[in-house]
């Protein structure tokens, strides 16, 4: 019976879990309740487990702390939009657990889910049940039941991933918006299919393809959930270097009594002492590569096996300060950097002095790492980021422990919102002021845009075809019809009140000049009190995004 593991199969189960997930990404994305093309669930949750893929791979020993900071660091550089943030909340609470134990039991995963659950909850500024909150919560709550059962490890994965998969059942009853489209939430399909990665290294399972029936049953209503807390998570601790020294050197000349098992041992001392550890070769030559505060050590265990060739010690605090150093002599007060897609739009964002453009949008999402490296190429003590999209916006704010800037993040969920607060921005003001004026601006916007439907299904009043050009103002779709031209004159329509005096039409890089110049000629007849202004967005996927102010 196998009632613990250790870090080797830890390490099988994070990397068959995430193998999993991506084979099966295409589903959780057609699980995302708007039939738009930014049905990127599935793509997010993957590629922030690919990351975590990666630094496990990259990860030299199976001694669980170190293994388990590799998952966390992993997957918060990774993460990209909510599903993938929330996820790398969960996968860290969960590290913090499991990197206290060499052997891991029901038990100790029971505590560990537990801890994830919190720390996801704590890291979402308003929790929403029916999401993947809810999952994993309903998942921990199996857990603590079966560990106590004494279970196989086997047999308890299997009992969390039911419970996982009841509670999934429900979520349609918790949000109406699910109940409406018929389908279960995506995220927490995601968390299971991961799950089931998990279960399959226990079961020893080779699968890659899963079959679900996600469609909507009709379940019991949910409880109020008990993670109300909100909380600020701080990782600025990733960015200190906690190895002052690296240390690279040849062993030649090997003693005849030096064993390949003496060569295995020296590498387990390094992984005792440091990080960052390389020990390659055989008995004719080894060469080493490590991060310590001990150099000194590094090379007396060296020197048991053989004689030492090229030799090279370098202070990291050192470099560390003098690039710390450069870079503040040379920084500007601000910063500005914006998420957007379509050279048309980068165009016009650069115009309004953006210092940084990140590609990224609907079906795009970048990684918190990548908007900390467009931050970090910003030479400015403060960056203001504008995300463009609500699935972004968490993103941006984990950013913040990952760049080297002071980032400020306005929640734009959309690009007329964007655009509005960079006009907001006053180099002349402070930090405090203009923050208070980009916030601000965003209540005046009114964004809509029109793009067509990739499945038929029905939502609200509508009932969809694949292909049908829909228009949507910031939270339902409004319009729909054959007519690129007639459903966007309708969405403005439906958007217009006695308030607005400018129609701002963005055109995409499937739409003519001629035809939006037309519908602005149109729009001009129809409403003279308002001036119309085309512009050349250049976006993907949607034929027009449209601005009301």
């Amino acid at each position: 019976m196998q009632k613990s593991i250790n870090g080797a199969t830890f390490r099988k189960m994070i990397l068959n879990g995430a193998k999993l997930l991506d084979s099966n990404k295409a589903h959780v994305n057609e699980l995302n309740v708007f039939p738009v093309p930014d049905g990127d669930t599935g793509t997010n949750m993957s590629m922030t487990m690919q990351s975590v893929s990666r630094e496990v791979g990259n990860c030299s020993t199976n001694n669980m702390p170190e293994l388990c900071d590799a998952v966390a660091k992993g997957a918060l550089r990774g993460a990209r939009g909510n599903s993938g943030v929330i996820l790398s909340q969960i996968l860290k609470g969960m590290t913090s657990v499991l990197s206290q134990r060499s052997e891991l039991t029901a038990k100790i995963f029971a505590k560990a889910f537990a801890a994830g659950t919190e720390v996801a909850y704590k890291a979402v500024t308003k929790p929403k049940e029916g999401t993947i909150l809810t999952v994993i919560r309903a998942i921990s709550e199996s857990a603590d039941k079966a560990a106590k059962k004494n279970v196989e490890l086997k047999d308890f994965f299997a009992a969390v991933i039911d419970g996982g998969e009841a509670m999934l059942r429900q979520t349609p009853e918790m949000l109406p918006v699910l109940k409406e489209a018929g389908v279960v939430d995506a995220g927490g399909r995601g968390l299971l299919i991961l799950l089931q990665g998990f279960l399959n290294v226990l079961l020893g399972k080779e699968e890659e393809s899963l079959e679900f029936d996600d469609s909507y049953k009709a379940g019991s209503a949910s409880q109020d959930s008990p993670y109300g807390e909100q909380a600020h998570l701080n990782y600025n601790d990733l960015a200190e270097i906690e190895y002052a020294y690296c240390t690279e050197f040849f062993i030649v000349h090997i003693y005849k009594k030096t064993t390949e098992a003496d060569i295995d041992l020296f590498r387990e001392k390094l992984m005792n002492i440091g990080d960052c550890v390389l020990v390659i070769g055989d008995l004719n030559m080894v060469k080493v590569h490590v991060h310590s505060n001990a150099p000194g050590q590094v090379l007396s265990y060296a020197l048991e096996l053989g004689e030492l060739d090229r030799v090279k010690i370098e202070n990291m605090l050192e470099q560390n300060r003098a690039l710390k150093s450069k870079q503040q002599e040379k920084l500007k007060p601000f910063g500005l950097v914006s998420v957007c897609a379509g050279d048309g739009l980068t165009a016009i964002f650069k115009d309004l002095l953006v210092d940084n453009i990140i590609e990224g949008g609907q079906t795009m999402n970048p990684s918190a790492e990548d908007i900390a490296k467009a931050c970090d190429e910003v030479k400015a003590k403060d960056v203001f980021v504008f995300p463009n999209n609500k699935n972004i916006v968490l993103a941006a704010n984990q950013a913040k422990a990952l760049s080297r800037r002071n980032i400020h993040v306005i929640p734009t969920a959309n690009i007329p919102q964007g655009l509005s607060a960079v006009l907001a921005f006053n180099p002349e003001d402070t930090v405090d002021g203009n923050l208070k004026n980009m916030n601000d601006s965003l209540e005046g916007v009114r964004s809509g845009s029109v793009t067509y439907a990739v499945r038929n299904t029905q939502i609200g009043n509508f009932n969809l075809k694949e292909g049908d050009i829909i228009g949507m103002d910031s939270k339902d779709i409004v319009a729909k019809g054959d007519s690129v031209s007639a459903v966007t004159e309708q969405l403005i329509d439906s958007m217009m009140d006695d308030d607005v005096s400018c129609i701002s039409l963005y055109f995409g890089n499937n739409v003519q000049e001629e035809e939006a110049n037309a519908i602005a000629a149109d729009l001009t007849s129809k409403y003279r009190a308002c001036d119309v202004d085309v512009h050349y967005g250049g976006q993907p996927l949607y034929y027009f995004i449209v601005s009301l102010e």
